[in-house]
């Protein structure tokens, strides 16, 4: 055989080889499963896919919600004074917004972001066939941003959102947002979960939003992140921007959240958050370690409120906090969430580890014991805290105003104008002790009070995380 010939032969034997190879690749071992390469759409059918279908039973029950704020602006001077009624100058400003909002029930309940209303003296209703109804605001609550609606339908029944169980979504689901971009009218954007439990943005009390990078835009609050079910997941709260506009990085309230506040509005006029009583630090990768755990996962409690719903739990100091009604925790904003998801006198299912061991216990949800900012005292009389008022604070009141609920002392929540107290304390402060001995109750701080006829006191303030003492003389 020539050299050229030769030469032919091994090409051809390679490439039949090379062939032979390709074909029997799929039924080689460890290629059974291999990915399909994507395919080009080989029917009409598959090219007319659509999300129409869906956005067309979903986009009736998202409406958008107009406000209207009128703010007065008292005269700087008598001469301004004069002349706003000389020339017949309005003394008001009035200014209008728009959000978005959600039906949820056929009777005219529709749920939006508080900040969407917050201070409005009006609320307008625009469906999305753009009849337009005056709304009524049923439930305001700045601690979730959720706020409540209810518009007089006349007895028509309205389209409505179900609300989903978002325990069944996963980072990669398809999710559309439905709202009022802008004030250009009803627009949808699609995308997917981008994360799940973000419990770090800081917009409220209750964080662990649904992030998405569907497009969402200052006037989508307040309205729908639905799944391909046709399914409310959450409420479009908020997005991360420099710009103003969408970066791909938005934020939902999940609808088990909106759920509850819902209920609480219809049924009860006001939320009453259940609140476990513990306190707890997120677990890093050592402390993981010395768990016996592969991962960082779960809230290790350093505190435990006496007779809360967790010490009667049997929850102690130093347990780890695993999951809530099998929800992972990851730190203490997620175990209050998933805590408040309950409403009192519910039991939840909570898995700790103690001593390397598993065990399950069941608290009973309760609200936080004490008084609330309503029950407020004026302090009179020859003291440094004449013309305050004050409330004890209690884990109560503590809850209401986001502080720590373990926080104990009296907190001081106004100041008479022209009061001596006024040279002392500020709104806010929290009065520790009195002449050494600590104050935790009305009771003790007017004993402390009175007691002393020197007309001097040794006191001892919290002011924004720090402590301040001092000896006032009268």
């Amino acid at each position: 055989m020539t050299r050229h010939a030769s030469k032919l032969f091994y090409t051809a034997l390679a490439a039949v080889i090379l062939l032979l190879t390709i074909a029997l690749l799929p039924i080689l071992p460890g290629h059974a499963q291999a990915q399909e390469a994507p395919q080009v759409p080989s029917s009409q059918a598959e090219i007319n896919l659509s999300f129409a279908p869906l956005v067309r039973e979903a986009s009736p029950a998202v409406v958008n919600v107009y406000t209207r704020t009128v703010v007065s602006t008292p005269a700087r001077s008598a001469r301004e004074a004069f002349f706003r009624q000389f020339y017949g100058l309005p003394s008001e400003q009035v200014s209008n917004s728009l959000g978005s909002g959600v039906i949820v029930g056929a009777d005219g309940v529709i749920v939006t972001n508080n900040h969407v209303i917050d201070g409005a003296t009006e609320l307008k209703v625009v469906l999305a066939d753009r009849r337009e109804y005056e709304a009524e605001l049923v439930l305001a609550d700045a601690r979730t941003d959720l706020a409540v609606l209810k518009i007089d339908t006349g007895g028509e029944i309205l389209p409505t959102l179900d609300f989903a169980d978002t325990r069944g979504l996963a980072v990669g689901d398809l999710v559309l947002a439905i709202g009022n971009p802008f004030g250009v009218g009803q627009t949808v954007t699609s995308g997917i979960v981008s994360a799940m439990a973000r419990t770090d943005v800081g917009i409220s009390d209750y964080a662990f939003f649904l992030q998405t990078d569907a497009a969402v835009n200052p006037g989508n609050s307040g309205g729908a992140l639905v799944n391909t079910k046709g399914e409310l997941v959450g409420v479009n709260t908020a997005i991360f921007s420099r710009s103003g506009g969408s970066n791909g990085i938005g934020f939902a309230i999940p609808a088990e959240m909106v759920r509850r506040v819902v209920d609480a509005a219809i049924n009860e006029g006001m939320i009453v958050r259940p609140w476990l009583g513990l306190k707890g630090e997120s677990v890093s990768f050592d402390i993981a370690r010395t768990q016996g755990l592969e991962r960082p996962v779960g809230v290790i409690v350093t505190e435990v409120y006496e007779d809360g719903p967790a010490d009667k739990a049997g929850l102690r100091r130093g347990d780890l906090v695993l999951s809530i009604d099998g929800r992972e925790v990851f730190d203490e904003r997620g175990l209050k969430f998933l805590a408040a998801l309950h409403s009192p006198g519910e039991t939840a299912e909570m898995e700790i580890l103690r001593a390397g061991e598993t065990q399950t216990l069941n608290p009973v949800l309760k609200p936080p014991p004490g008084a609330t900012e309503a029950e407020r005292v004026l302090l009179e009389g020859h003291h440094p805290f004449s013309g305050a008022e004050v409330a004890e604070l209690s884990p109560r009141l503590a809850e209401e105003l986001g502080r720590d609920p373990f926080d104990s002392g009296i907190l001081v929540t106004r100041i008479l104008r022209g009061a001596y107290a006024r040279r002392v304390v500020r709104p806010g402060d929290v009065i520790v002790s009195v002449n050494g001995e600590r104050v935790d109750s009305m009771d003790k701080l007017e004993t402390e009070l009175s007691d002393d006829a020197s007309g001097e006191w040794l006191i001892e303030l919290e002011r924004n995380g720090q402590r301040i003492s001092g000896t006032v003389r009268i």
